[in-house]
């Protein structure tokens, strides 16, 4: 279960007929299923979705609660207003988007599914989704990416984003920064990127979200 994962991850669900999500899992401190991360003008930048207190290292990711105390999602909303205000598909998504967040789930594992399935609707991925009616630590017949590093993943296809010519081409990034910038060229480039390919003979490489 992961907020706006990286690109590479939805490169990946292009050769998937199924993606099964883990929540019977205990949630992970600093892994990436609260976290996402935006080409800004001052470079890269990691969003955070601040959880409730309390012991959720030891807690089912099922049941961590998102904390409303501060105001996360108008900073997380500007955040994003000032990397892709420029993009050339910014007013396509971005309305919807504040709209998810402004839904105040009151568990991540929620607001990271209906996040997730309508980035995959903007993809035009028609995969089957299920989730796990039990955990399970390893699995012999699926790929397992609960537990990856960005970095450790190449990206041999670039695109035009907004701040390139600045940093030049920054991979990795939350699908978000795809969709802003290709648009409905987005389904078409993660399958140019072929990411699985880069992947596949690793046999140390056990991923998973």
């Amino acid at each position: 279960s992961q907020i706006f994962g990286p690109v590479f991850l939805y490169s990946l669900f292009t050769a998937a007929d199924e993606i099964i999500i883990e929540q019977h899992e205990n949630y992970q401190k600093r892994s990436f299923r609260n976290r996402y991360t935006l080409l800004t003008a001052n470079g890269p930048v990691t969003m955070s979705i601040p959880l409730q207190k309390g012991k959720n290292q030891q807690m089912p990711v099922r049941d961590v609660r998102v904390a409303y105390d501060s105001h996360w999602i108008s900073k997380h909303l500007q955040c994003i207003r000032s990397a892709y205000g420029r993009s050339p598909y910014f007013d396509h998504y971005f309305d919807k988007i504040a709209e998810l967040l402004n839904k105040r789930h009151i568990f991540l594992f929620d607001l990271n599914m209906e996040t997730f399935l309508w980035v995959l609707k903007q993809l035009h991925l028609d995969i089957n989704v299920r989730i796990t009616d039990r955990y399970q630590k390893e699995y012999d017949d699926l790929s397992d990416f609960r537990s990856f590093n960005p970095d450790d993943i190449s990206c041999p296809v670039k695109y035009t984003q907004v701040w390139e010519e600045k940093f030049n081409f920054t991979p990795n990034l939350s699908v978000l920064d795809l969709l802003f910038c290709t648009g409905p060229e987005a389904p078409g480039i993660l399958v140019k990127m072929k990411i699985w390919e880069t992947i596949k003979d690793k046999t140390d490489f056990n991923a998973s979200f």
